[in-house]
């Protein structure tokens, strides 16, 4: 008989599509790196963001890396149930280093985010298209 493997017993755990909006924030590479970005407040950025949900059906989460660094800070704004049904799709937001883009990132999602409310100036120019790798690895952070 050969050697089982220590994976073969474990299912992977299912992932459950939420009912709000979820903002999955890069912390890993050049994301929320002080050395880089000294003038901007990290942490306050995630404490502003968790703030601002609280309330919502919407969820903060924090990625070790989406593989974005070129578009340091990354955000990505996952669509809630209504705008799933809507056929509404990741917005990924590069360059999130100024208090007044988290604000409308907060906004934005406490509006229902995408497909269901029009994004705001700042994010809608602040727009990135992910490479597949960051697309994967966004789909691993879900998962995990």
């Amino acid at each position: 008989m050969p050697p089982r493997s220590r994976r073969a017993g474990r299912e992977r755990p299912v992932v459950t599509q939420p009912e709000g909006p979820v903002l999955v924030v890069c912390r890993g590479g050049d994301c929320g790196n002080r050395t880089l970005f000294p003038g901007t407040d990290h942490v306050g950025q995630l404490r502003a963001l968790r703030a601002g949900v609280v309330g919502t059906t919407a969820r903060v989460l924090t990625s070790p890396c989406l593989d974005a660094c070129e578009h340091a800070n990354v955000v990505v704004v996952l669509p809630g149930r209504a705008g799933r049904e809507r056929g509404g799709e990741p917005v990924w937001v590069g360059g999130v280093l100024d208090p007044a883009v988290t604000d409308d990132l907060v906004a934005w999602v406490a509006a229902g985010g995408p497909a269901v409310a029009e994004p705001p100036v700042l994010v809608d120019i602040a727009r990135v298209r992910p490479s597949r790798q960051s697309r994967q690895e966004l789909d691993e952070v879900l998962e995990g």
